[in-house]
């Protein structure tokens, strides 16, 4: 168990048909919250990082942090960074010591985008790491990234020929979802999942999971969504239990920073706890 990788973490869950959370952290606090909770929940876990995340603390810091913390822990855990069209970042992180990539070329011709995951997929087996690909971006903004704007969806036959010229370990398709915070319930393509792992058995990553109901993400999971993106949750979490300690704090006018840490940990810890339950994840590690 201990440190993984993404496709031994995955592998199990499509065979068995649960679905791991991926969550994306934003500080230490957040890693060791996540980790902590996963496990309570006796749990695999891939904690994400942004592209934005890394920069704003760096490769080797982030790193740094995830080796500390993972020494010893005894349920399968994967680093893996999250959408990254910049193959700068990809090199960086796969030589500090990622497990896994997401190499975002949605914006590009699918054509450019496959000869360049090939490449990717090229550098990351240099490592033992592994890649996520995809052909369509996701709706919705991240940490800068993407676009508010639906993406056309390639056929089934264009998804085929990429999946079988990369050799990518997870495929993240375009079915309705989005990121960041769903305006109304979204429209989701269950079939489209059923089709791609029928014609290619390959793990699915379900992204823009945070605001999905139950009963879809059950369905999803069921029919091959084995890794489960968690951002936009995760956010919500952290920044709303500090509020709400903050402002508990300003009316008693007691200010101590060790209880505001505790409190938002045990929050993070929980959100975790609960994913892995949803997800079906839970006693798997």
């Amino acid at each position: 168990m201990a440190v993984s990788t993404l496709k031994d973490i995955v592998d199990r869950a499509f065979a068995e048909r649960y679905g791991v959370p991926a969550i994306n952290i934003v500080n230490d606090l957040t890693m060791e919250a996540v980790l902590a909770g996963a496990v309570e929940a006796r749990s695999p876990v891939i904690l994400q990082t942004s592209v934005k995340t890394v920069k704003s603390i760096g490769s080797a810091v982030l790193f740094a942090m995830w080796e500390s913390m993972t020494a010893g822990i005894d349920v399968p855990v994967a680093l893996h960074l999250d959408h990254c069209p910049d193959r700068a970042v990809i090199t960086e992180c796969l030589q500090r010591g990622w497990n896994s990539v997401l190499f975002d070329a949605s914006t590009l011709p699918v054509e450019e985008n496959q000869r360049q995951t090939i490449e990717v997929v090229a550098e990351a087996r240099q490592y033992g790491a592994h890649v996520e690909g995809e052909i369509e971006s996701i709706r919705g903004v991240e940490d800068g990234l993407g676009s508010d704007a639906e993406s056309n969806r390639q056929t089934l036959e264009v998804s085929l020929r990429f999946l079988e010229a990369t050799g990518v370990d997870v495929f993240a398709p375009a079915i309705g979802n989005a990121h960041g915070v769903y305006k109304r319930e979204p429209v989701l393509d269950f079939q489209r999942v059923t089709d791609l792992v029928e014609a290619h058995p390959v793990p699915i990553a379900l992204h823009g999971g945070s605001g999905l109901t139950d009963a879809q993400f059950h369905d999803l999971i069921a029919r091959g969504c084995a890794k489960v993106n968690i951002s936009t949750a995760l956010k919500i979490t952290y920044m709303k239990s500090n509020l709400s300690f903050l402002k508990e704090a300003e009316a008693i006018d007691k200010w101590d920073p060790p209880s505001l840490f505790a409190h938002v940990r045990a929050d993070i810890v929980a959100m975790t706890r609960d994913l892995a339950q949803q997800f079906g994840s839970a006693g798997k590690a």
